[in-house]
């Protein structure tokens, strides 16, 4: 159902310059496909792509107008399995469902039918999948977690895996002999759904949701402020904490140990500190680099991270978008930059991914009120 807010946006509050509009929503031209709106890419051409994991599709929303306003929505793919990231990649466009890659092509009576690309990935849990193309020309897809804390006994479960451009695994660790080469190229992540590459230094970075329910306290009470969500710099072999460790700060260059599900004796001094850290449950997903926005210079070192929003705290959080601020290419701080999504403790809406378009707007996706933002700047 679309949200009776969906084209209100007289609430986001966003700085001095900035607008926000409609992209597209079920005002659109067939935008009865466009239900739970979730990762999106662009082709060569410009044209913006999005996942709809509420219809079980890929749709295209071409502006060929140039007006800021898509034109229609026009299905890609069709009957997919909770499809969430898109990657073109040679003129094909790579989709990840729950269990695996599939790849359709445009031809002349036009998209092709799905065809597997990646198969057997563990389904379950935390279903949605992203998958990107990274400037190493290696594909990148997170396997989120099969619970909230736990030792899962599947491997590829809480990783991030890598993946040559014909599909088959480049993991962190190079396999000899009779073993089949591991997709695995870093481990200890909850759920990643969001990643991207710094413009200058190709660094990736990548979001990552925390676990619910947890206490400070050895069989304390819950707290909801922790544990913090994470933004991590992903490097090949590291482990990033989870199910054991959490925040911490690469200053200090260790991690917290979870005192009510502790793993080995000095575990946690070997896993990897958060780059920044997120307010605890607010489900950090799609971050996008700012270099290719037409926004002042100031933000064009910095990346966008979107808050999907709390589920279970006493206190909702998130609902927004936030700015993290680099310094010397390092992510220093984190502020506010687009909220109102949450007003009396009600969420109307949950940004879920952000892309910087050819036209250098940002587009932020929002499967609750089924529509696609655009944010632009006008210089005065």
């Amino acid at each position: 159902m679309q949200s009776a807010f969906a084209a209100d946006l007289a609430d986001i509050r966003l700085p001095d310059g900035f607008k926000i509009e409609v992209f597209a929503d079920f005002n659109t031209k067939n935008g009865a496909q466009l239900s739970g709106l979730r990762m999106m890419a662009l082709d060569a051409k410009g044209n913006l792509y999005v996942s709809t994991v509420g219809s079980n599709r890929v749709v295209m929303l071409p502006d060929r107008n140039h007006d800021g306003v898509a034109d229609e929505a026009i299905t890609v793919a069709q009957n997919l399995n909770a499809p969430q990231g898109l990657a073109f990649v040679g003129g094909s466009l790579l989709i990840a469902n729950q269990d695996g890659v599939v790849r359709v092509a445009h031809e002349r009576e036009g998209w092709s039918k799905p065809q597997a690309f990646i198969t057997n990935l563990p389904t379950g849990g935390h279903t949605l999948k992203n998958i990107k193309l990274g400037p190493d020309g290696f594909l990148y897809i997170n396997v989120g977690s099969s619970c909230n804390v736990c030792v899962e006994n599947e491997p590829m479960r809480a990783t991030m895996l890598r993946y040559t451009l014909e599909g088959k695994p480049a993991g962190a660790l190079t396999t000899l002999g009779r073993h089949q080469q591991s997709a695995i190229f870093a481990r200890g992540l909850r759920n990643s759904q969001g990643f991207a590459w710094h413009p200058l230094t190709g660094a990736m970075y990548a979001t990552n949701n925390g676990a619910d329910n947890r206490s400070g306290i050895l069989g304390g009470a819950v707290n909801d402020e922790l544990p913090p969500e994470h933004l991590n710099k992903i490097e090949a072999g590291k482990h990033y904490g989870w199910p054991h460790c959490w925040g911490g700060s690469k200053e200090i260059g260790t991690q917290f140990e979870d005192p009510n599900f502790k793993g080995a004796a000095g575990f946690c001094d070997t896993t990897q500190a958060p780059a920044v850290s997120f307010k605890a449950h607010t489900t950090p997903i799609g971050i996008a680099f700012l270099d290719k926005t037409n926004w002042p210079s100031a933000y064009k070192t910095d990346a966008i991270v979107a808050l999907h929003g709390s589920w279970n705290r006493k206190q909702p959080a998130g609902y927004q978008l936030v700015r993290v601020k680099f310094k010397a290419n390092e992510p220093l701080a984190v502020e506010d930059f687009a909220t109102g999504w949450l007003s009396n403790q009600q969420a109307w809406g949950r940004p879920v991914d952000v892309l910087v378009g050819a036209d250098g707007a940002l587009y932020v996706s929002d499967d609750k009120a089924n529509a696609i933002y655009r944010i632009s700047y006008k210089f005065k």
